[in-house]
């Protein structure tokens, strides 16, 4: 059974180039772990206006083969320095772990 980890951040500065800086900084930080099956991150489409869509400025998705291979990402030294490089400018931080096939 494949794990899809799903992380919606809601930023303090929530410009557009605050935006692309934490996309950034996924790509650099969270794409080279072994398991991954799947990874997107990006912002939040701004035309569709469903309040729904409203909660978010960045989504990361990101598909493990399994389990295990998500919770070795979890404590690695890269997640960890992409934590430390964005977390001041996270308002809030809404994780989504499901079971996927």
């Amino acid at each position: 059974m494949m794990l899809s980890h799903m992380v919606y951040f809601t930023l303090k500065d929530s410009s557009a180039e605050a935006c692309q800086k934490l996309v950034d900084a996924c790509h650099r930080h969270l794409t080279q772990h072994d398991g991954i099956k799947f990874f997107a991150a990006g912002t939040r489409e701004t035309d569709y206006q469903r309040p729904v869509n409203q909660i978010f400025d960045v989504a990361l998705h990101v598909v493990f083969e399994d389990r295990a291979a998500h919770d070795v990402y979890q404590t690695s030294d890269n997640h960890m320095a992409f934590i430390e490089e964005g977390k001041d400018n996270w308002e809030k931080v809404c994780v989504f772990d499901a079971n996927v096939s």
